[in-house]
């Protein structure tokens, strides 16, 4: 049976309250640590520090386990290793790492990889000097000249963007603020598109730029003023366009924008429809769009690129109730086709000369299917990876007209046997007596007589799938007798289009019970204990994490709540916080009134009440954008006041970094071997 350890080591700090009232449709919120708000106060600054300080005592008697769960971490790792060189025209690209170097090194090789290694960049020397460092993009002219890429140095994920000569020629001194991730070459190999973020980190505008001009003299190409749209742009695969979406979390219009001739104004592929999403790839004359438009699972249509409005769409790919379509891949003779059934992802390849279709063959039963790096436009030859819980990431080339794949490369890790494991797929009932699936991973020979102590991740907003993968640091618990799990919930996207429908807005108490569900039916199995069940989720898995810590906190003995989003009435009643107006479709907006009750229903923050709550790590980044800083302060200060346990509530802000939380491979080692020597002190085997 897992022992729970009780006890903390000193006395917490206890926050200040201040009162502050909100009246917002007959309801008074009282939220007297509002004022953790103000990042230029002192004393919250101190409050911050104080609370890493009481941390740091609670951890100081696992030091030396975070020490030996680093060590063996470290050591599973390949550290001189390298990325599955991808063909790019006449070069060969990848990324390497080094022994003791934290960032990647992005090389090159032309003609042949027996060629002479050419540094792009590298990203240690990018770093040196700083605390935390982010490169968002790194990316080369068709022409392979020049090299465009963005850093971070605060975690704010505002980009300064960069250019480099890479023939030894003129040098471009010119450097771009407040980008964001996305941008595009001209075929001209002088003119760059990007995006740029305004005060609320939207990316709201495509700017251009000449090589060689004055930033301030770069042209807006297309702005979004709609708070609740986004603008990202890309050049298509096949070269021909320079695209751009407008979207929101359920509206998509695409613009584009000849790639010969940059200073053309952008033309629309068709109109924005409120609820309607679309996407498109380019192929010869035609446009492909994929569309949730009267189709929930999304549909294929074309357009020819001369009138590819609405009108004149055409159907290829018919909307299908078992199989969701997830993204097309568009090549010169062949289309690929990534899409989603029984909760498994799938790649189908169609031969465009007689419309020939067959899926890529997978031997697993829990696995993740993905497209990889496919630069080229005109080849047969299509990259894509797997990876399960027992399977380190496999990157494979599949010939699409041979039908046959080879292995590049399997990941290395140290020390790893795969005969020493077992993974599994297992089905929850919800209350609704919806199933629920679950993913496994543990040691070969697990007595499921609920003594094991088991690890639950969940997610389950946005659509976004938390499918299965491989993590050779987790093994530093399965080794130690932990299973791990992963808990596929509604909200997110593993069961379809309708698997999110089914977790957001009004039906968003779904996530929370269907991860109850979940954790009850592990419980039911053996496969752990109410002693040995530990909750893990980050962002708006933490907000999930704060939920079922209210709802049933007598389900687990520790909780780890990675910047979580945990005041949701607050923050999204706060249209000044960045991203919250384009949370909405996501939420519900609470100054509308139905909206409001619903979220004050499950707000973690709003719900915390007297009752003994598990072990909790809450983590939290100061200069995060996404989830601010004050939301788990907050949130950890009420906990302070109301729980009636005995077990250690920390909380832990990183006072250089953002939403990832430390940068750099090392640092990032750091903060797991902190997280599981939290969670092993708590639950020990």
């Amino acid at each position: 049976m897992p022992t729970p350890n009780p006890t903390s080591r000193s006395k917490p700090p206890v926050a200040a309250r201040k009162e502050h009232i909100t009246d917002i449709h007959g309801v008074e919120l009282k939220d007297d640590y509002f004022w953790l708000r103000e990042r230029e106060n002192p004393d919250v600054i101190a409050y911050l520090e104080a609370e890493n300080t009481y941390t740091d005592s609670v951890m100081a008697s696992t030091e030396a386990l975070q020490k030996t769960l680093y060590d063996e971490m470290l050591a599973r790792i390949v550290e001189d290793d390298s990325s599955v060189p991808h063909k790019n025209g006449d070069y060969w690209y990848y990324y390497r790492t080094e022994s003791g170097k934290p960032y990647r090194i992005y090389c090159r090789k032309k003609g042949d990889l027996e060629a002479k290694e050419e540094i792009l960049l590298d990203g240690n020397e990018v770093a040196e000097g700083h605390d935390y460092m982010a490169i968002a993009m790194v990316t080369t002219s068709p022409d392979h000249s020049v090299l465009a890429w963005s850093v971070d140095y605060a975690g704010s994920e505002r980009y300064e963007l960069r250019f480099e000569n890479l023939t030894g020629g003129q040098s471009w001194s010119e450097s771009i603020p407040d980008t964001e991730y996305s941008g595009a070459w001209a075929s001209d190999n002088r003119t760059y598109f990007y995006t740029v973020v305004n005060e609320a980190n939207r990316p709201y505008k495509v700017m251009r730029h000449v090589l060689g001009t004055d930033p301030r003299e770069d042209v807006e190409v297309l702005a979004e003023d709609d708070d609740a749209y986004y603008i990202g742009v890309w050049r298509s695969r096949s070269g021909a366009y320079i695209m751009a979406s407008i979207e929101s979390a359920v509206t998509d219009e695409v613009h584009y924008v000849d790639a010969t001739n940059p200073t053309d104004a952008p033309k629309r592929v068709a109109q924005r429809q409120q609820g309607v999403q679309y996407g498109v790839e380019h192929q010869g004359e035609r446009f492909l769009i994929l569309t949730n438009e009267e189709a929930l699972n999304f549909k294929l249509m074309e357009a020819p690129v001369s009138a590819p409005g609405r009108e004149h769409w055409k159907e290829m790919i018919p909307h299908s109730e078992e199989v969701t379509l997830q993204a097309v891949h568009a090549f010169k003779d062949h289309l690929v086709i990534y899409e989603r059934e029984g909760g498994l992802t799938q790649l189908r390849v169609r031969r465009l000369a007689d419309d020939a279709e067959h899926r890529i063959a997978v031997e697993a039963t829990s696995y993740n299917l993905s497209p990889g790096r496919n630069a080229e436009f005109d080849t047969t030859n299509f990259r894509y990876e797997l990876v399960s819980m027992t399977t380190p990431q496999s990157v494979f080339d599949y010939d699409m007209e041979a039908k046959t794949a080879e292995l590049k490369k399997q990941k290395p890790v140290n020390d790893y046997n795969k005969k020493n494991y077992e993974e599994d797929r297992i089905w929850a009932t919800a209350s609704d007596g919806t199933k629920v699936p679950i993913s496994l991973l543990h040691k070969k020979g697990l007595k499921r007589d609920g003594s094991a102590p088991l690890l639950l991740n969940g997610y389950g907003s946005y659509g976004a799938p938390n499918d299965p993968d491989f993590s050779s640091v987790l093994l530093s618990l399965v080794d130690r007798g932990y299973v791990v799990a992963i808990a596929h919930i509604r909200g997110g996207g593993e069961m379809g289009r309708g698997w999110k429908e089914a977790g957001k807005l009004a039906n968003k108490m779904n996530t929370f019970t269907d991860y109850i569900a979940c954790a009850e039916h592990l419980i039911a199995e053996g496969y752990t204990s109410p002693e040995g069940l530990v909750a893990e989720g980050g962002s708006a898995g933490g907000l999930l994490m704060g939920v079922v810590a209210n709802m049933r906190p007598d389900l687990f003995a520790a909780v780890l709540a990675l910047v979580p989003f945990v005041d949701v009435v607050n923050t999204m009643l706060d249209d000044t916080i960045p991203l919250t107006v384009t949370e909405w479709e996501e939420w519900g907006n609470p100054n509308e009134e139905d909206a409001f009750h619903i979220i004050r229903a499950y707000s973690p923050y709003d719900n915390t009440k007297a009752q003994a709550y598990p072990a909790m790590l809450i983590k939290g980044g100061l200069n995060d954008p996404r989830v601010q800083y004050w939301e788990p302060a907050k949130w950890t200060a009420r906990l302070r006041v109301l729980n009636t346990g005995t077990r250690p509530i920390v909380l832990k802000t990183d006072m250089g970094s953002g939403h990832g939380g430390a940068s750099g491979r090392y640092g990032q080692l750091k903060d797991r071997a902190f997280n599981y020597a939290f969670i092993l002190d708590q639950v020990t085997p």
